[in-house]
């Protein structure tokens, strides 16, 4: 047989190849096969828990915190989150990149980029905190958690939907549009879920009214469902593109 020296033709392969199109699937699917898991088994397992309320009404549905605070149902959630947040991470920093690219000659869509950047990372970090801290534990910390995922989320949204007006306006390209078009339908769509939401949850604490809070419930998961479809979006956004950890160039190693 002959012998190969280490280094040639083969070390220059990818090692790892994957579609992006996968990824963005993996990474959306882990929390949402994690979330509907644990929705379903606290209702099956630890209704009264999961549903008790302090006003001691009728309530009929978990919410997320309820039914992430619960075992095992906490540990599916820390698992299913934990192993999407890193591709969470590197998607944002593969947007960045993207941004930069389509505005390499205007200053404000830059700083707009980069904005939108920071606050992608802030909403993965909010996510991190709520799901390892949860209601049961310390409530003021899952709390601060959930506040600052949501109020992320929405400003990340808003400044992901004003770069792709300005993709939208010179393409031609009939994934760009589409893509766009999610876009400003979901953030709408999440937008709306979260005020209703946040009357529903100010309603059933002032006044204690029985199924209000099975209402915020609901709310509350399409506010969720929604943030996952706007993340999802990435399928079309980077369609044709393939994450790949490979040896580098012997010129360009550092």
């Amino acid at each position: 047989m002959q012998q190969v020296p280490y280094g040639s033709v083969d070390r220059d392969k990818p090692l790892i190849r994957v579609p992006f199109t996968r990824l963005a699937v993996i990474t959306v699917c882990l929390p949402l096969l994690g979330l509907i898991t644990c929705v379903v088994l606290s209702l099956l397992n630890h209704y009264n828990a999961a549903t008790y309320t302090h006003c001691e009404v009728s309530n009929y549905l978990p919410s997320i915190s309820a039914s992430i605070s619960l075992t095992p149902e906490r540990y599916i959630w820390r698992f299913s989150v934990g192993l999407h947040s890193a591709p969470r991470f590197m998607v944002a920093a593969a947007y960045l990149s993207f941004y930069r690219g389509r505005f390499s000659k205007r200053l404000l869509e830059q700083r707009l980029s980069f904005l939108t950047f920071i606050f992608a990372l802030i909403e993965n970090v909010g996510l991190l905190l709520l799901t390892y801290v949860s209601s049961t534990e310390t409530y003021s910390v899952h709390k601060s958690g959930f506040i600052i995922f949501i109020a992320s989320s929405l400003f990340h949204m808003l400044c992901t939907c004003r770069l792709w007006s300005l993709i939208e306006r010179h393409s031609l390209s009939a994934e760009d549009m589409m893509s766009y078009r999610h876009k400003r339908r979901l953030f709408i769509f999440n937008v709306f879920f979260c005020l209703l939401a946040l009357y529903f949850y100010r309603r059933h604490n002032s006044y204690c009214e029985p199924g209000i809070y099975t209402f915020f419930a609901v709310c509350e998961y399409l506010v969720v469902l929604s943030n996952m479809a706007f993340h999802m979006t990435a399928y079309w956004d980077f369609g044709g593109k393939e994450v790949m950890v490979a040896t580098p160039p012997e010129g360009k190693r550092f």
